[in-house]
């Protein structure tokens, strides 16, 4: 080895190389001054539509825009906060709109959605973000979009392209979408644990709304509600009766307009709850799991929504037979309080009526579904599309998910849906041995699938899960599937390190003992057997 010793000639200071001590302190000084150019950005263009709205729209219109923008600062800081955002709007707000009229309305949700959403795609195109976390249900769900999308252009000839259509479908698309950007976020177990945990309270707050506006008397409750009709909410007389008869038992609504809309809501937030009711290792403490159950059984009986209850049935029925056989009392003693006690005995008579068919809801229900049927006949391979029926002889509104979509986007969408589904309880089904590894984990994963089980068993008999009338509901589901892929693709990781680390482990073992023998393919198929034959044991 040679060593120079010609001395050193120094870089004139004016072209010296920076050091990577300087390097590191340059690249960490970009960010800082890109998030500061980012903030005065937004907080000019806020103050700049905010005057113009005040000018012209008035001081509510201008409030709310400045409100809109300090939302989407705390978003850019936190996108966290922009799925709080659409998780609380979806529970206590769900039809409320902006005070703003640019053509169209957009809705809290909207900005919520599109605020997560927007937040998430700017990390992809800066660079922030470098690797997209995707799932087995990838795939399906973007070509169930691409046929949505095909479906709507195709049903233009059924209908005029009006800016309310088009919102509408938009909010489709973006709920879809948000499944992606669900599944990319949450890559901890930590996240996914808050939006459950704030899921979870959330519903607990849209069940005190909805018990309290109950208990109310009526005119009462419904001056309450149409105090909204400055956020977009309808006015005149609100409250719901069963079948629309003042005579029988209010239902309650909620914030949510809809008594079966406030009703799915409420099945999927009891059938996450159920397995923190029987698992040793919930996310809150016992009491106060104890009392989020409470409250949401209590409120989803007010309502009256009997596929509610048929699918919150459905989702807890998989909770007990798949893990939790001590959850089975519970559902026992919720039963026989129903049947027993007389507050309940009306309720009780409506499910007997819907199952002999005798009540004026489920003849109807009857009905839309023979006009279904005639419809997708007639129109099997994309349906009509979202702008209406082309035939005066038929509609399109039918009180289930199923026949909805089959009659909007045909055999083929309704099949490209059955096979969203299916990827996301296969992918389950492949990892539930990973998923019972942690208590505390797979009471959360089964509450999530049983979630999306209740909500599936529901839309046999209810439309709102597709409906683009309810861009809530439809939110709240699209986006719990995401959260379920989610918790599958953490459990299955989690599983996956012990044995990666086993494996290094004989590797190293093996190298040390033989001096480098065997090589690596030997090696390979060691580690493969020893894996083997503890999967079997």
């Amino acid at each position: 080895m040679t060593t120079d010793h010609r001395p050193q000639t120094p870089e004139p200071a004016a072209i010296r190389r920076p050091s990577l001590h300087d390097r590191g302190r340059v690249v960490r000084r970009r960010p800082a001054a890109d998030s500061a150019l980012s903030l005065g950005l937004l907080i000019g263009v806020t103050a700049v539509l905010a005057g113009v709205v005040l000018a012209f729209g008035g001081p509510i219109a201008g409030a709310a825009v400045l409100l809109g923008g300090a939302t989407a600062l705390l978003v850019l800081r936190n996108i966290e906060l922009g799925f709080f955002a659409v998780i609380a709007v979806v529970a206590l707000l769900p039809f409320a709109t902006l005070p703003v009229d640019i053509g169209l309305t957009p809705t809290f949700l909207d900005f919520a959605l599109a605020a997560a959403i927007g937040v998430w795609l700017l990390g992809i195109v800066t660079g922030r973000q470098r690797r997209l976390v995707t799932a087995p249900v990838a795939l399906p769900l973007v070509l169930f979009i691409i046929v949505a999308v095909f479906a709507f252009i195709f049903g233009l000839a059924n209908g005029p392209l009006t800016p309310t259509l088009l919102r509408k479908f938009a909010e489709l698309l973006l709920s879809l979408g948000f499944v992606l950007v669900v599944i990319d976020y949450c890559r901890t177990w930590a996240r996914l644990e808050r939006l459950v945990k704030f899921l979870l309270l959330m519903g607990a707050a849209a069940a005190i709304v909805a018990i309290g506006l109950w208990v109310l008397p009526d005119d009462t409750a419904n001056s309450a509600l149409t105090a909204l009709t400055r956020l977009g909410y309808p006015g005149g007389w609100v409250i719901r009766y069963i079948e629309e008869n003042p005579e029988l038992s209010e239902r309650a609504i909620g914030t949510s307009v809809d008594p079966n809309s406030l009703g799915g809501l409420l099945l999927m937030i009891g059938a996450l709850v159920g397995p923190q009711v029987a698992t040793r290792q919930p996310v809150f403490r016992r009491p106060v799991v104890l009392g989020i159950a409470g409250l949401v059984f209590v409120a989803l009986v007010l309502t009256f929504s009997r596929g509610a209850m048929l699918g919150l049935a459905a989702g807890l029925g998989f909770v007990a037979l798949a893990r939790y056989r001590r959850l089975l009392p519970y559902m026992i003693a919720a039963g026989l309080l129903m049947l027993l006690l007389p507050v309940t005995q009306a309720y009780i008579g409506r499910f007997m009526e819907g199952f002999q068919g005798s009540d004026l809801a489920t003849q109807m229900r009857f009905g839309e579904y023979k006009d279904a049927l005639r419809l997708i006949a007639r129109y099997p391979v994309f349906g009509v599309g979202f702008a209406g029926s082309p035939d005066i002889d038929l509609y399109t509104a039918v009180a289930s998910v199923y026949f909805t979509i089959a009659g909007r986007m045909g055999l083929f969408g309704l099949s490209a849906f059955f096979g969203v589904v299916g990827a996301v309880f296969v992918y389950a089904f492949r990892n539930r041995k990973a998923a019972r590894i942690d208590e505390r984990r797979d009471a959360v994963w089964l509450g999530l699938h049983a979630a999306l089980i209740g909500a599936l068993v529901a839309g046999v008999f209810d439309h709102y899960l597709f409906n683009m009338d309810f861009h809530h509901a439809v939110t709240i589901f699209w986006m719990m599937l995401g959260m379920a892929v989610a918790g599958t693709r953490l459990v299955a990781e989690t599983a996956a390190e012990p044995k990666a680390n086993d494996r290094f482990a004989i590797i190293g073992r093996l190298r040390e003992k033989t001096g480098g023998f065997p090589a690596d393919e030997v090696i390979a198929d060691i580690a493969e057997a020893v894996d083997a034959t503890r999967n079997e044991r």
